[in-house]
């Protein structure tokens, strides 16, 4: 009988006390499992660059930043006369949704916020494009959402860019070759946000050869497909003023944005070369914009009657 014990009991209890050291050590394993993400999860988030007190006076007062520009811009083989405006100005983001927050939240994403206008005139008809692009002051990552939309009496385009997991994009177009469109890219640098870093620190801007996705507008303009290009990178200080350089050797297109060297950084011009027109129009044109007029104003407060002669402080 007691041999019989043995002979049953003895293993099933070395076996119940090996289970059990299996599974503490699984446990373990899930444990460091779980760790090993966490660090991983803390690894991804980027970390936030602090902000001085000099950029909290300025761009927490209250106040956007307007500036308005003489423009010359190039279309269908010739120059044409007209306006641009930069307008930019701080707000509270949601990550999640990717629109403003109406409400104030620990979890709210502080972005510097530019959109940017062009008015000009085409023959009988005129054009009216827009640009928008959020971008965190935190200088961490890129822009968070990017926007794009071109009027003229042919019809309208419009184009936008979510940063999630990967850039996603919806494009929605009267052209049949374009037409509606969504895609996913991988991530790198956007054209779209160079003006917003060059606002927080120009020392962060990329340098060198590197991939980047040209401006919304310009794939719209050129009717060029949008994915990231090769690009020569470059800045260049004298004096006060200081230009950033961006060339794209497959699109023979070259940006040149000229700010001043310090705080707070402002755009006082900026070039922008490449083949336009179609056809037998098709040229090699450049156009540009130097400003007129910087103004600091809670704009959106300034809608009446009374407040249009603001427009004329702009030359507009």
């Amino acid at each position: 009988m007691q041999r019989l014990f043995a002979f049953i009991f003895v293993p099933l209890l070395l076996f119940l006390v090996l289970f059990s050291a299996c599974k503490e050590n699984a446990g373990e394993a899930e444990n460091i499992s779980h760790k090993g993400n966490e660090i991983n999860m803390s690894r991804a988030k980027p970390e936030k660059n602090q902000l001085s007190d000099v950029f909290k006076n300025y761009w927490y007062s209250g106040k956007a930043e307007i500036s308005s520009f003489k423009l010359e811009q190039a279309r269908y083989g010739e120059l044409r006369s007209g306006t641009a405006v930069l307008i930019y100005v701080t707000e509270p983001f949601l990550a999640d949704k990717q629109v403003k927050a109406d409400n104030s939240n620990p979890d709210n994403i502080s972005v510097l916020k530019l959109n940017s206008t062009k008015k000009f005139l085409t023959g009988i008809y005129p054009y009216s494009i827009m640009n928008s692009s959020f971008y965190p002051v935190s200088d961490n990552q890129h822009a968070i959402k990017l926007t794009a939309s071109v009027q003229e009496w042919c019809g309208q385009v419009f184009t936008q860019l979510n940063n999630r997991d990967k850039f996603e994009v919806s494009s929605f177009s009267y052209f049949e070759a374009e037409g509606d469109q969504t895609i996913t890219l991988d991530k790198t640098h956007l054209e779209n946000e160079i003006w917003n870093k060059i606002r927080i620190d120009p020392n962060n801007l990329p340098v060198g050869n590197i991939t980047m996705i040209p401006s919304l507008e310009y794939i719209r303009l050129a009717h060029k497909p949008l994915k990231a290009y090769e690009a020569r990178t470059e800045i260049k200080t004298e004096a006060n003023m200081a230009t950033y350089k961006v060339t794209y050797p497959e699109l023979d297109r070259t940006l040149a944005i000229s700010f001043s060297a310090t705080f707070p950084y402002t755009i006082e011009n900026w070039s922008e070369t490449y083949n336009n027109g179609f056809g037998p129009n098709a040229q090699t044109l450049t156009t540009k914009a130097t400003k007129i007029k910087t103004l600091k104003r809670a704009y959106w407060q300034e809608n009446k009657n009374s407040d249009v002669f603001l427009r004329d402080s702009l030359g507009l």
